[in-house]
């Protein structure tokens, strides 16, 4: 319980995709408290999520999707299916937070430093870099402190991921029995019936590529397009120079801040009670005790013996360094009463009983100026660009609009390069870079901005960055000509007419030979399992491995769109290869990790009824976009 995660990484990256990806950069308040702006969305035990918090889990998916697929229509986007599958997430995340805080789960803070010195994004030349760290928290308008506090979050929900994972079980011989029709071997044969064969049959009407042309118009429209110029206004683009004894004024001014609280290093012995019943647990580690009283030495020895808490248990129980606040109640009274190299005796709390032994004790002290001068430097520049930031805008925005007509006194008075776009079209493309904002390609496109040149307002696109753009040339929305279609879509047409005769071929087929009258040249036999199907047509897989197998030959038909017709017939079914232990067990422990995934997601569905999940649909549907 106490450090799961680090030894059920595989389970964890399966619970991650129910919960979507870990430092997501979610407000930490999105855990625990209600939020303004409207009617909740939903509610989970009691407590709403708020219109603001569910735009805000949307706005990162959907700029997360954008980032990783390049150009996505937007409506793909933000749909009622879509919309429903963050707001599960949400809910997730809120459930297995409120379950986490009444486990009195916790995560130490070695645990947290590990974790963030482990994100590569963090890591220069392969070593973690504080000044990078500290930069990019500043890029996305963060603080270490409330990093750190969203990480050890995060891993809070892992721990209770890792716990629940653990419990997955799959026997022995219902792996056995999977890996075998996984393995089985299907000796098939195959005809294709080309959809390009049936092209000669087609007879299109006169009149038919003109009624499609008049009855998709749309689909021939070429959208408008622009080219423009814009100059961008940031808070990361304002030069600005700290000095030494502003600096030292700050450490002097914020020593309570720089205060390293004392920190102790424990191992323990956990004798659960879940399991035994709180009687037996305690005569248990009664028992134990008296083993490590005799052999001290042997305490981690013992702790991997004995200990029921599987993230420690391996490791001998260390739990590494922790401070006040880390552990419950009871284990931290006993730890931090303790000298060093001291054992203690039963101490009892929710987990059960433990037996605790005090390795190292680090000393409270003051950072010195050096070691935190590099954020001091930061923090000052931050705030100072922040300033500098907020009184700018203003005025930016002003010149922008007042004189509409040019970009050239804004980029003037606060030296900004004014820089030029290729051709854009209304909808956000992540490869415009600033230009790929909804808001600020809406004012582009607006009517003024188009007939009359004019800059558009002042858009933040970001955090404390604005932009304002101009159109340079614009190419209006035409209707393609229909001559020029016209063989376009007579061709279309004409493949779809093939693919029709050849749907309806293969069916007639299909039906002669279930019915016994085989008179098809098929074409050479060949193996497949569901394991290696890379022979087939991915449409075809499943047909071919629901095919009867108690009177063969048997016989199946799929249609392959835009390719045309496919009929199979089995003929037999083997026994597949022997697999070697190792590669048997990987797969054991890959249906295993399925296993856990399921009961990851019973889990959460009996959270969703022990808290009280209400969604309000109202809210969901017409929460503003």
């Amino acid at each position: 319980m106490f450090d799961a995660v680090r030894n059920n990484k595989k389970i964890v990256q399966v619970f991650l995709v129910l919960i979507a990806l870990p430092f997501a950069f979610f407000g930490l308040e999105s855990y625990v408290s209600d939020g303004a702006g409207g009617a909740d969305v939903a509610t989970v035990g009691g407590v709403g999520i708020s219109q603001q918090e569910f735009q805000q889990v949307m706005r990162e998916q959907q700029e997360r999707l954008r980032n990783q697929l390049g150009q996505v229509d937007p409506k793909m986007l933000d749909n009622p299916e879509f919309r429903k599958a963050i707001l599960d997430d949400v809910i997730d995340r809120r459930l297995l937070a409120l379950e986490a805080a009444q486990r009195r789960l916790f995560v130490t803070d070695d645990a947290v430093r590990n974790s963030i010195a482990g994100i590569e994004a963090f890591q220069q030349d392969g070593q973690f870099s504080n000044e990078r760290y500290e930069a990019l928290l500043r890029a996305q308008g963060l603080s270490p402190a409330g990093f750190e506090a969203q990480v050890r979050q995060d891993l809070t929900l892992q721990q209770l991921a890792g716990t629940i994972g653990q419990t997955g079980m799959l026997s022995t011989t219902v792996g056995e029995r999977i890996l075998a029709l996984q393995t089985e071997q299907r000796q098939i044969q195959e005809l294709i019936l080309p959809a390009g064969s049936y092209l000669a049959k087609v007879k299109l009407a006169d009149d038919a590529a003109r009624k499609f042309y008049d009855e998709n118009s749309q689909q021939f429209r070429t959208p408008d397009q622009a080219r423009a110029e814009f100059v961008v206004l940031s808070q990361e683009g304002m030069a600005v120079e700290v000095s030494d004894a502003e600096v030292q004024s700050w450490y002097d001014g914020h020593k309570a801040r720089y205060q390293q609280p004392e920190e102790r290093r424990a191992s323990h012995i956990l004798i659960a009670s879940e399991a035994l019943g709180k009687d037996k647990a305690r005569a248990k580690a009664e028992e134990v005790l008296k083993e490590v009283q005799k052999k001290p030495a042997a305490f981690a020895e013992l702790a991997r013996q004995h200990s029921d808490d599987p993230g420690s248990a391996g490791q001998g129980g260390d739990l590494g360094f922790f401070g006040r606040g880390m552990m419950v109640k009871p284990f931290e009274e006993a730890t931090f009463g303790m000298k060093e190299g001291e054992v203690s005796g039963i101490v009892e709390s929710d987990f059960g009983f433990h037996i605790i032994k005090l390795a190292a004790i680090r000393a409270a002290k003051e950072k010195p100026l050096a070691e935190v001068r590099g954020e001091i430097v930061a923090e000052l520049k931050a705030a100072a660009a922040g300033r500098k930031f907020a009184e700018a805008a203003e005025a930016f925005s002003n010149i922008v609009y007042e004189q509409a007509d040019s970009l050239q006194p804004a980029a003037e008075q606060f030296k900004l390069k004014i820089q030029q776009s290729d051709w854009l079209g209304r909808q956000p493309n992540p490869a415009n870079g600033p230009l790929a904002n909804a808001k600020l390609l809406e004012a582009l496109f607006s009517d003024d901005a188009v007939k009359n040149k004019r800059n558009t307002e002042a858009v933040e696109v970001a955090p404390n960055t604005l932009v304002a753009a101009r159109i340079v040339e614009y190419k209006a929305a035409a209707l393609q000509p229909f001559e020029e279609m016209k063989p376009v879509i007579e061709r279309m047409l004409t493949e779809r007419e093939a693919m029709k005769l050849a749907k309806a071929d293969g069916e007639a087929r299909l039906a002669a030979l279930q019915s016994g009258d085989d008179k098809q040249v098929w074409g050479a036999s060949r193996r497949v399992s569901r394991m290696d199907a890379r022979q087939l047509p991915p449409q075809a897989v499943q047909p071919v491995f629901r095919m009867r197998t108690d009177a063969l030959p048997s016989y199946a038909g799929v249609e392959l769109p835009g390719a045309g017709y496919a009929l199979y017939r089995l003929n037999k079914v083997e026994a597949g290869e022997k697999l070697d232990d190792v590669r048997r067990q990987g797969l054991i422990g890959q249906l295993r990790t399925l296993a856990a995934q399921d009961d990851i997601q019973m889990y959460l569905d009996a959270l969703r009824k022990r808290y009280k999940v209400e969604i309000n649909e109202k809210a969901l549907s017409t929460s503003e976009r």
